[in-house]
C-alpha cells in the first residue's frame, strides 16, 4: 500500500520500519502523484479530511449552543490545555483541528484540490467500518445490559451532538496526538525496539481511551473498561489504515447507531 493517512506524519524512524504504528507507507512530505491517487489515497489527504469534517465541526458547535449545556470531556480537556498557555475561547478546539489539518496539508505538499465525490464515499465507509464494533457491542450486550455505556440523551434534537464531538475530539486526542507522541518518545527518543514499542503504543492509547471515560460521573467497572479498550484498539487500527477523517466518521457513526437505538425502544 502507498497511502499516507492524514495526521500521521510520524517520526522518520517509524516510517522506516514495518510494524503496527510504523506503517506510514509513504513519507508524510512526499504524497503520491495526483494522477496516480485513487479514492483511498485521496481520502487520507489532510485537505480532504478537513472538508469532510467541517460540517461536523460546525454541527457540534451549533449543537452545543442550542441543545447541550456541557461539552464532552475531550473538548473541555482541550480548552483547559489552551488555558494553561493563557489562550481562552470556546472555539479554540475546533480551530486546533482546522490548524492541524492545514499544517499537515502544507507539510505534505498535497494539491489544493478535493474530489467532492469522495466525501459521500467517506461517509458511507465510516458507517460500514462502524458495524463490526457495533456487532461486538451486540455480542457483549448481556454483560453490558445494566450499564449505560453512553449517556441518555435528554431530547431527540440533542442526542447527535455528543456523538459528533466524541468522533472529532476523542480521536484527535487519543489517536492523532497520543499515538504520534508516544511514537516519538518511545521510538525516536528512547530508541526502543520498533515491534514491541509499536504494540505498546497502540495498547497504551486504547487503555488511556478507556480510562478517559471515567473522568466524569460514570462509575468504573471492569466490563465497560475492557469493552472500551477493545473499541480503542479498533479505532487505532482504523486510524493507522485509513487516517484521521475516516476514524472520526467511524467513531461518530458507532455512537449514532448505539444511542439512536435507544430511541427505538
Amino acid at each position: 500500500m502507498s497511502r499516507a493517512a492524514v495526521g500521521r506524519p510520524l517520526p522518520k524512524s517509524v516510517a522506516r520500519e514495518a510494524g503496527p504504528v510504523s506503517k506510514s507507507r509513504v513519507s508524510a512530505v512526499s504524497p503520491a502523484p495526483a494522477a496516480a491517487a485513487g479514492y483511498f489515497q485521496r481520502s487520507e489527504r489532510p485537505l480532504t479530511n478537513l472538508m469532510f469534517l467541517l460540517p461536523l465541526l460546525a454541527a457540534y458547535e451549533l449543537g452545543t449552543r442550542q441543545f447541550v449545556l456541557n461539552p464532552i470531556i475531550a473538548f473541555s480537556i482541550m480548552q483547559r490545555f489552551f488555558a494553561v498557555f493563557g489562550a481562552t475561547g470556546k472555539y479554540l478546539p475546533a480551530m486546533a483541528v482546522v490548524g492541524v489539518l492545514i499544517g499537515c496539508h502544507l507539510v505534505r505538499r498535497d494539491p489544493w484540490s478535493v474530489e467532492w465525490g469522495d466525501l459521500w464515499k467517506m461517509a458511507i465507509e465510516s458507517v460500514v467500518l462502524a458495524l463490526p464494533l457495533f456487532l461486538v457491542w451486540v455480542a457483549a450486550a448481556p454483560f453490558l445490559s445494566r450499564i449505560a455505556l453512553l449517556p441518555a440523551p435528554v431530547a431527540l434534537t440533542g442526542w447527535a451532538v455528543p456523538c459528533i464531538g466524541a468522533g472529532i475530539y476523542e480521536e484527535l486526542i487519543f489517536r492523532l496526538i497520543v499515538l504520534n507522541l508516544l511514537s516519538f518518545v518511545l521510538i525516536d527518543v528512547l530508541q526502543l525496539r520498533k515491534i514491541w514499542a509499536s504494540a505498546g503504543i497502540i495498547l497504551a492509547s486504547a487503555v488511556l481511551f478507556a480510562a478517559y471515560h471515567y473522568l466524569g460521573s460514570e462509575r468504573f467497572t471492569p466490563v465497560t473498561f475492557v469493552f472500551r479498550t477493545i473499541a480503542g484498539l479498533y479505532f487505532a487500527a482504523i486510524f493507522l489504515c485509513r487516517g484521521y477523517g475516516i476514524t472520526c466518521g467511524c467513531h461518530a457513526s458507532y455512537d449514532f447507531i448505539v444511542i439512536g437505538l435507544r430511541f427505538l425502544r
